[in-house]
């Protein structure tokens, strides 16, 4: 315990978490893995890696849970939610009961999800890293849904210090601004690897503590608060320059600073003051800047003089000199400055490594393509699993390495294996209709679902536009169950649009619900992600070309065999030709972007419901009322989308940044 204490110096120690640690467990953990990798850090001889992310989902109530002799909070409960149908009726007398632990809430989406999975893959290979991020106190929001009113969104009110697994530190750090100084508090959460032999340590930054006052203290409460230019910046300046600092004061010998986003581009402003001038032109060697979108928005520009108003001089004039905005003199640009500042910069897949060489022509013959992916144990289904279990001969020790699950395919012949994929599938189906049991859901019923962050480029109503249509294909051929999930960012108008639109449309739907059953579900979460990617029949993705970077839902949906209906954008552009589903849509050619208003809802949606109409009837072809067709061409579909999980996979894309990147 005394050398656990002096790596991990938790405070109130005795008080709160003496009975969640010992001198052999954390929290039902092994604690020699904790050791080694703190010892790791804290070694010049070994290369290590820092990886900054402004948010991190990393299913802490799904996979590697931790225990703790303490009752859980009420606050830490996810224990109702409500859903939004065609059955009115039922959405006003009865909401899903969860009562499931949240997950760590310190993450929106999509970006948070790929750097919690990011983080797992690190520690199933190895890799010695430390992780920054920010303890956000009041999590991202509470998602309520009105009718007539669209999304509503609520404070999200969680207690960190009794959450499994997360310790506040005795350590403090300090950033001395121009007008004042932020003090911050450092917490812990460790991120185990699947065999329980290895972690990555992530440290939270935290400036709800009685140093700070009024403003400042509540910096870390709310993630992605945009309401306010000095907040936005002055939250990129604790994960940049705080989380600098707090590697400096835990004593970690870092090698190369992972840049997840530009939010943390401020990192090497901190890291250059303590540079000598000797040593300052090899200083972006040590920098690497991972870019997740082309869409305008996602781009942090800020003015000068209100960044010049926060920091002194020392530091403004270097984020000046790499953060000069090529369109704007008066603003400060962050993906310029980390693409400046870092020798290293990728995409997040190949097409959106050619978009991005197209926006930032300066850097591109240094931008490399380094597809995302997902982490393979949290998100198969146990079900699935099982399945590839049974077949470990053929397919191989795909648990110890992911890239075996492309030995599936091999199987698509085999007649066994076929008849087992498409029971585990209907496991899983079975027991999210089981969930829905009040709203009448059939396992037996053609089943589709959109979920992911709503927001204009993703266009979340195509499928919605032209109902009367879907109506057709349900009569016609089979009825259709949709569920659609998901939140819009509280400041994005057209997002909020979106929601209430897509409300009142389902709404009109009540008198065709024996045909059509239209569910939208709150506060679309990890917990949620996995039951819907695992058990739904097909995966809609259908964002405008090319403004989506990459996307993930759906490499989670591969995994346990759901089929894909998308438009040609981000990672599907490399699956096209893979037989994993159907590709629909306006498609992309050239580099330049092009507009991210021109939506092409009317032609899109249209092109959305001929496909949709063959996919429905493939469907009833392959299940009728439960009887399987195990020669159906759905079936080696799903084969071979399991098979495609092999490269879709955050061990696949670790390992091209150890090789291409980090230099492990």
């Amino acid at each position: 315990m005394e050398k656990f204490l002096s790596l991990v110096p938790v405070e109130n120690f005795e008080k709160k978490y003496a009975r969640d640690i010992s001198a052999d467990r954390y929290f039902g953990f092994p604690v020699e893995p904790i050791l080694r990798a703190e010892e790791k850090l804290l070694s010049a001889a070994e290369r290590s890696v820092a990886y900054f992310s402004m948010e991190y989902g990393l299913s802490t109530n799904t996979y590697n849970v931790f225990s703790s002799s303490q009752p859980p909070s009420p606050k830490n409960l996810s224990t109702h939610h409500n859903v939004f149908s065609n059955l009115r009726a039922i959405d006003y007398y009865i909401s899903l009961k969860t009562n499931h632990r949240l997950d760590l809430p310190i993450y929106s989406g999509g970006l948070g999800v790929l750097a919690g999975d990011t983080l797992k893959s690190a520690a199933d290979r190895g890799v010695s890293l430390a992780a920054i991020g920010i303890l956000w106190n009041k999590g991202y929001f509470k998602q309520n849904f009105w009718f007539k009113d669209g999304q509503i969104p609520e404070e999200n009110d969680w207690d960190p210090y009794s959450y499994p697994g997360l310790v506040p530190l005795k350590t403090r750090i300090e950033i001395p601004l121009r007008k004042e100084t932020i003090y911050l508090r450092l917490w812990k959460y460790f991120v185990y690897n699947f065999e329980k032999t290895h972690v990555i340590p992530l440290i939270l930054l935290d400036s709800n503590i009685e140093e700070n006052h009024g403003f400042t203290k509540t910096l870390t409460n709310q993630l992605y608060r945009s309401d306010n230019a000095d907040w936005k910046i002055l939250q990129r300046i604790l994960l940049g320059i705080g989380g600098m600092k707090a590697l400096e004061k835990l004593g970690y010998k870092i090698n190369t600073y992972h840049l997840n986003e530009g939010h943390a581009a401020l990192a090497y402003v901190e890291k250059a003051k303590k540079t000598p001038t000797a040593e300052i032109n090899s200083l972006k060697e040590h920098f690497a800047y991972t870019c997740h979108t082309p869409v305008a928005a996602g781009h942090d520009r800020f003015q000068k003089k209100v960044v010049q108003e926060i920091l002194h001089d020392e530091e403004f004039t270097i984020l000046k000199k790499f953060g000069q905005d090529p369109d704007n003199p008066e603003l400060i640009n962050l993906t310029q400055h980390a693409m400046n500042a870092s020798a290293h910069i990728n995409a997040v897949a190949k097409k959106h490594g050619e978009v991005t060489r197209a926006q930032f022509p300066e850097h591109r013959d240094r931008i490399l393509s380094i597809t995302n992916g997902v982490h393979t144990h949290t998100w198969v289904s146990e079900a699935v699993a099982t399945v590839l279990d049974k077949y470990k001969n053929e397919i191989g020790e795909w648990r110890k390495n992911p890239t075996l699950l492309r030995n599936a395919l091999a199987l698509k012949d085999n007649a066994s294996f076929r008849g087992e994929i498409w029971n585990a599938h209907q496991e899983n189906k079975e027991r999210l209709c089981l969930f829905l049991k009040n709203w009448k859901m059939d396992p037996q019923v053609f089943t589709i679902a959109w979920a992911r962050r709503i927001a204009g480029y993703k266009r979340p109503s195509l499928l919605l536009q032209d109902v009367t249509r879907l109506l057709d294909i349900a009569k016609r051929i089979g009825p259709i169950q949709i569920l659609f999930a998901g939140k819009a960012h509280p400041q994005d108008d057209l997002g909020f649009t979106y929601v209430n639109e897509m409300l009142s449309t389902i709404d009109s739907l009540e008198n065709a619900r024996d045909l059509l059953r239209v569910m939208m579900l709150e506060n679309y979460d990890t917990y949620f992600g996995k039951l819907l990617s695992s058990s739904v029949d097909v995966w809609l993705n259908n964002p405008l070309p090319p403004f989506e970077a990459s996307g993930t839902s759906g490499m989670k949906a591969i995994l346990n065999g759901v089929l894909q209906l998308s438009t040609l954008d981000g990672w599907v552009v490399e699956a096209a030709e893979k037989n994993i589903g159907w590709i629909f849509g306006w498609e992309h050619h050239g580099e330049a972007a092009g507009d991210e208003r021109n939506l092409r809802l009317r032609e899109d949606s249209s092109l959305l419901y001929e496909m949709l109409e063959k996919v429905v009837m493939l469907y009833y072809q392959t299940n009728s009322k439960g009887n399987l067709n195990p020669d159906s061409d759905w079936v080696t579909k799903m084969i071979h989308a399991i098979s495609e999980g092999g490269y879709f996979n955050t061990d696949r894309m670790v390992g091209e940044y150890q090789k291409n990147i980090w230099g492990i």
